[in-house]
């Protein structure tokens, strides 16, 4: 019979996740981006080169809708400083929102949502390292764009460099702007509200969340278009990969449970008292006929023990004499 896999170990894969080995492996992951984004800065002059190819590359296909946004969103404060905002803020908030929860609510699906996640960051950190691209708003001012960041700044937090908070703007890599992670996560949201949020608003944030931050990156001149294309495609690789992933760390799960298991030792099956046979046609010696009484208890017409507790005659024939004749006296 071919052996299976030790139960134990299966069981031990598919268990739900815990909150204690989940955050400490988003907080890895979420280093891990900012560490790579510090590293991968690259040198400016072919980021600017990257960013103004980009650039040649949509307007070549007339899909330059970065300019009229960017202007629009410079001339109506009313539209920029709240695009500002949510460029600033709602990455950093409805994203971890959405994998907590769906921790809680949704645990069925969480391990797979979480995997897409991560694996598409990372794919977006090999892009950031490969591809160090200037985002418009750090262009120079003859190709038309103005930082709006920079611009209302004295309405937020952040200052003239990127969304940083002030002051920090020099711990953040601001050439990681292909692909677009703000676009990416975003989408990721869309389809987790989508596909398990259940209700009309629900599913009405999944699609304007996605399509509004798509609008608010290319208007704050922090992405090109194509910056967001490269964003929902690192999504779909994302996607496509998560279940090879998962599929390799249920490997190292069970071969990891092998080696650490204690040698498994043979189970003992405690004893059990020797079933009564009787054979076919041999009268049985047990009167009570199954039947089961409690002690003290006296079937009727039942004589009275002349032995005493613990002293009860043996059912054995040859001591009880139950059917032999009695000795002559």
């Amino acid at each position: 019979m071919p052996q299976s896999e030790s139960p134990g170990i299966e069981a031990s894969v598919r268990t739900r996740p815990r909150w204690w080995t989940e955050l400490p492996l988003i907080l890895l992951v979420y280093a891990c981006y900012s560490a790579g984004r510090l590293l991968a800065r690259g040198d400016v002059s072919t980021a600017v080169e990257h960013g103004l190819a980009i650039l040649r590359v949509e307007k070549a296909l007339h899909l330059n809708l970065e300019h009229p946004l960017n202007r629009l969103f410079t001339r109506e404060a009313w539209i920029g400083i709240p695009a500002d905002f949510w460029y600033a803020s709602l990455h950093y908030l409805v994203t971890p929102a959405l994998l907590i929860w769906i921790f809680r609510a949704r645990s069925a699906h969480y391990r797979a949502a979480r995997t897409w996640l991560m694996t598409s960051t990372f794919i977006g950190l090999i892009g950031f390292t490969l591809l160090p691209t200037c985002p418009p708003r750090l262009l120079s001012a003859g190709h038309g764009f103005v930082d709006t960041m920079a611009h209302y700044s004295a309405y937020g937090w952040w200052g003239g460099e990127a969304s940083a908070p002030r002051g920090l703007g020099g711990m953040t890599n601001q050439y990681a702007a292909m692909p677009s992670l703000h676009v990416g996560w975003s989408l990721w949201c869309g389809v987790m509200l989508w596909r398990y949020g259940g209700t009309r608003l629900a599913k009405t944030a999944a699609v304007v969340y996605p399509l509004v931050t798509t609008i608010v990156v290319m208007g704050t001149a922090n992405h090109y278009f194509l910056d967001a294309v490269a964003g929902a495609a690192v999504m779909g690789a994302g996607l496509l990969l998560a279940p090879y992933v998962m599929r390799c760390a249920d490997r190292v799960k069970v071969r990891l449970a092998a080696r650490t298991a204690p040698a498994a030792t043979p189970a003992t099956t405690p004893a059990t008292a020797p079933a009564t046979v009787v054979a076919v046609g041999t009268p049985s010696t047990i009167v009570s006929d199954g039947c089961q009484t409690s002690a003290g208890e006296r079937i009727p017409r039942q004589r009275e023990s002349r032995f005493g507790p613990g002293a009860e005659p043996s059912a054995a024939p040859s001591e009880a004499g139950g059917g032999a004749p009695a000795p002559a006296r």
